[in-house]
């Protein structure tokens, strides 16, 4: 029980801080789960979070999911995901009663204006944790590239993106595990 309320507590502070989805939720995966409580490695949190962008739903939610299952199983899922939503069940609900009453106040806008500006800052440095953990030689730069193509100027769907990049990334390290020998 002692580990669910642990579990419940560290994704109830990453849900009450990450404004901005689960872009903005990278950092403090890595700082909170990996560093602080070793509940899981680098790249086991860059394998959730990867599944569960391309499941259906939330990403923080997904995360936390498979995070909490993997520790505790189905309680576990349940009390991470518990705390990674009730920070903002809580804040939608105050904002909800009170929405028009207060949108119209400068400080109001200016408070989402400086949000914003966090959440970028947030997601870059997600992407930039990203980059370093998946672009790692030649033929994952190359997939980037294709993808970030495909995802710019035409309009597949980034399901069909995100199953076909895995199987070419498998298939680029079956195939080249046996030419080389070796693959990373």
């Amino acid at each position: 029980m002692k580990q669910l309320w642990e579990m419940f507590v560290v994704f109830a502070k990453m849900g009450g801080l990450t404004f901005g989805g689960g872009y903005a939720m990278m950092p403090l995966l890595q700082k909170e789960v990996v560093e602080g409580k070793k509940w899981a490695t680098e790249q086991e949190i860059m394998d959730y979070y990867a599944i569960g962008q391309c499941t259906p739903g939330i990403i923080a939610v997904n995360t936390s999911i498979f995070i909490g299952y993997k520790l505790a199983g189905l309680a576990g899922a349940v009390a991470a995901v518990l705390g990674v939503i009730t920070p903002s069940v809580a804040v939608i609900t105050i904002i909800a009663m009170f929405l028009q009453n207060i949108m119209d106040y400068p400080v109001v806008q200016n408070a989402f204006l400086g949000i914003r500006i966090a959440v970028c800052a947030l997601v870059l440095h997600a992407v930039v944790g990203l980059w370093k953990k998946g672009v790692v030689d030649k033929a994952t730069f190359a997939i980037f590239l294709v993808v970030l193509a495909l995802l710019l100027f035409t309009s597949v769907s980034p399901v069909i993106v995100v199953v076909a990049s895995a199987v070419l990334g498998i298939l680029i390290r079956r195939f080249g595990r046996k030419k080389g020998g070796e693959s990373k």
